[in-house]
């Protein structure tokens, strides 16, 4: 600007700028000769309305003889030239995409000026270029704030969504599990509780009512959450196999250990280990478990090295336990170093009114894999679901749903389980466990076109190894026809 005042012979120069926000046209920047005034304009066409409108028109000014070539009506214009002594001026409206964006102004104080055309032509030319450096500054500046600020949302965002998932798990669900029943809730309030800490856990309850899920969530809220979640059904293991699927074993230690196996124990070391079904745990092991739970102790079988590991143990029964200590069943000791804080899985009839939200979440979570689409539960079948005992509790009725979905053909669910009345059969009719568990299995075999093995048949859709589902067939009297 320095340069373009000293080659046009003038004193001074202004950028003025429309702004996007008011479409004011304001000055952006001013250089001026020692002895002169740099000119200022927060708003021109409020501080000089005569020459912004003809400028902001695309009107070009060159006023050589000031302030007569000024017509009366320019009042702000003929003050503003007695004040400082302006004799000529050179202002430039700037277009930029068609669309006017500032004005280029030069003045002249100590003698009058007038440039060709061609030279008027030219300078509007260099006042384009600053224009269009503007605009791109403008532009790279609202992107940075948008960039700032999509970041800011983002981390907000983030922050919300791990405050939200912590309040949905602390008050609502814990991941998977569903209901808002006033004795579902107490045991989430447990959980939230102990999580925290490295204290052993003992969760009873009926069978299906989602004692290892209470087990995952207390893990997965504690500061062990990055380490090891290893679950051990101690029924599911012959007694001969639970001692090594627990603490390990050296090659030949017995008959078929031809190599060396870690034990669960060491699997879950800085972790959690659950142990479920803790009260079929064989006699013979019970103090061997009572050793690891008071100081991390344990050997290998066929070892001599004592292992340590840092496990925090969380077990789970459905059995009486203080009636087997009474029986010298279960070791006294034992039962008290697991029973630290015990929580206690409410059944589902004790809960009855998180059936319906049970049934909801089941039908999302399993229709699109079914190929089905629910979108309304009569109101006598959900009366009927909310009515009936569920010996199988949870589990059970999660069987139902998903039999209901298979023999469900439009978007109402219906519920053959249920009497024709629409309400729940007694327990000594085809509406026992058994029963339910065998039309189950039936309803996904015919499915399936009896095809057990295989990605999306029948063991596949039943979650079991395809000789656990031909041994349960055969149990429950299921005979391909």
């Amino acid at each position: 600007m320095a340069r373009l005042v000293d080659f046009l012979g003038f004193d001074r120069t202004t950028f003025l700028e429309v702004t996007a926000a008011d479409g004011r046209v304001r000055t952006v920047a001013s250089w001026a000769r020692a002895d002169i005034p740099v000119f200022e304009s927060d708003d021109l066409a409020k501080d000089y309305p005569w020459m912004s409108a003809r400028l902001q028109s695309g009107e070009m000014m060159a006023l050589a003889r000031l302030p007569d070539e000024l017509p009366a009506e320019a009042v702000a214009e003929r003050r503003h030239c007695a004040a400082v002594g302006l004799k000529s001026i050179l202002s430039i409206p700037i277009a930029v995409g068609g669309a006017f964006r500032g004005i280029m102004s030069f003045g002249a104080m100590h003698t009058h000026r007038s440039l060709p055309d061609d030279a008027a032509r030219r300078t509007r030319l260099i006042g384009e270029v600053f224009a269009n450096a503007v605009v791109r500054a403008r532009s790279e500046q609202k992107l940075l704030q948008a960039l700032a600020r999509i970041q800011e949302l983002k981390d907000r965002l983030g922050a919300e969504n791990v405050l939200l998932r912590d309040e949905v798990k602390a008050v609502h669900d814990f991941d998977e599990i569903v209901g808002e029943s006033l004795a579902l809730r107490r045991v989430l309030v447990q959980a939230d509780q102990v999580a925290p800490t490295d204290s052993t856990v003992l969760i009873t309850g009926e069978t299906g009512t989602g004692k290892e899920l209470i087990a995952r969530a207390i893990h997965n809220r504690s500061p062990r959450r990055e380490q090891p979640f290893v679950a051990v059904n101690c029924s599911a293991l012959p007694a001969a196999l639970i001692e090594s699927e627990l603490f390990g074993h050296e090659r030949g230690a017995f008959t078929g250990a031809l190599t060396r196996k870690v034990g669960r124990f060491e699997v879950a070391d800085g972790g959690t280990i659950f142990l479920d079904e803790i009260g079929d745990l064989a006699p013979e092991l019970q103090p061997k478990l009572l050793r690891v739970l008071q100081s991390g102790e344990f050997e290998r079988v066929g070892a001599t090295r004592t292992m340590k590991v840092d496990v925090r143990v969380i077990a789970a029964t459905n059995h009486d336990l203080p009636a087997a200590v009474a029986q010298g069943q279960f070791r006294a000791d034992l039962y008290y170093r697991l029973g630290v804080f015990p929580i206690h899985m409410p059944a589902l009839r004790e809960r009855r009114e998180d059936v319906p939200l049970l049934a909801w979440f089941f039908i999302t979570r399993k229709q699109s894999k079914l190929g089905k689409r629910i979108d309304t539960i009569p109101q006598q079948t959900m009366n009927a679901l909310t009515s009936y005992s569920w010996p199988g509790n949870v589990r059970e009725l999660e069987n139902v749903i998903e039999r209901a979905l298979i023999l469900s053909a439009g978007p109402t669910l219906r519920v053959d389980e249920l009497g024709a009345a629409g309400t729940p059969r007694t327990a000594g009719s085809s509406n026992t466990l058994e029963s339910m568990e065998r039309a189950h299995i039936l309803a996904i075999l015919e499915a399936c076109e009896w095809r057990i093995n295989g990605a999306g048949n029948a063991a596949d859709r039943l979650g079991l190894n395809p000789s656990t589902l031909r041994f349960r067939m055969k149990k429950l009297g299921i005979e391909r026809p």
